[in-house]
């Protein structure tokens, strides 16, 4: 793959997943994982939850001065439950915790870091070349830092690519509001909405 074909799947692919969310993929990733992995601990965490939802029904219907002894005993498995729960919920969250570090990390590596690496280690190279009376005198900026003269840089492409797609994000983010007649009619009431004035006084009598 060419270099400039190269950056430009790489901003965009950093764009889109600021686009989306890194939270969203997150989630994604994690219950992916869940169910590939570590189907066992999701499977017993579901298993607990049902098991102490019945027991506390059958609790509540237990008289405790009636059916004392049976009281106890649901009341003791109850609080066994909630413990084997808690232990496990916390075994989960910490799983999670470290899941989430190498995901943020794995994905800052392959997005921005690789960016920085391709940005330093073509610093020299131009990415593609300009006429020479295309900007006159003004081209020589585009190849900054140290890319050869009348050449366009790593560092100046990157940048181009971001704001195009940053723009074609906006445009794409107003079609589809426009495409919405329900928020389409709401702002165009806030747009027609007078000021509220806030001058609650009355006129003074003579």
């Amino acid at each position: 793959m060419s270099l400039i074909i190269t950056i430009v799947v790489l901003v965009f692919i950093t764009e889109l997943i600021s686009w989306v969310g890194k939270s969203v993929l997150l989630q994604f990733a994690w219950t992916a994982y869940q169910g590939l992995f570590n189907r066992g601990a999701t499977k017993r965490q579901r298993e607990l939850k049902s098991e102490l939802w019945s027991k506390k029904a059958e609790l509540l219907q237990t008289s405790a001065q009636d059916q004392f002894a049976k009281w106890a005993k649901l009341r003791r498995s109850v609080d066994k439950g909630l413990a084997d729960l808690e232990k496990l919920n916390s075994e989960l969250n910490a799983s999670k915790t470290s899941f989430s570090l190498k995901f943020n990390t794995t994905l800052w590596i392959m997005t921005t870091g690789l960016q920085f690496a391709i940005g330093w280690w073509y610093s020299r190279s131009a990415v593609f070349y300009l006429p020479a009376a295309w900007l006159g005198p003004l081209t020589w900026w585009l190849s900054l830092p140290f890319a050869p003269a009348g050449s366009v840089s790593c560092g100046i492409w990157q940048m181009a690519c971001r704001r195009v797609i940053k723009v074609g994000e906006r445009v794409v983010k107003e079609f589809m509001n426009s495409s919405d007649p329900e928020q389409a009619t709401t702002d165009q009431n806030r747009k027609a909405s007078p000021p509220t004035s806030h001058n609650n006084s009355e006129p003074r009598k003579s």
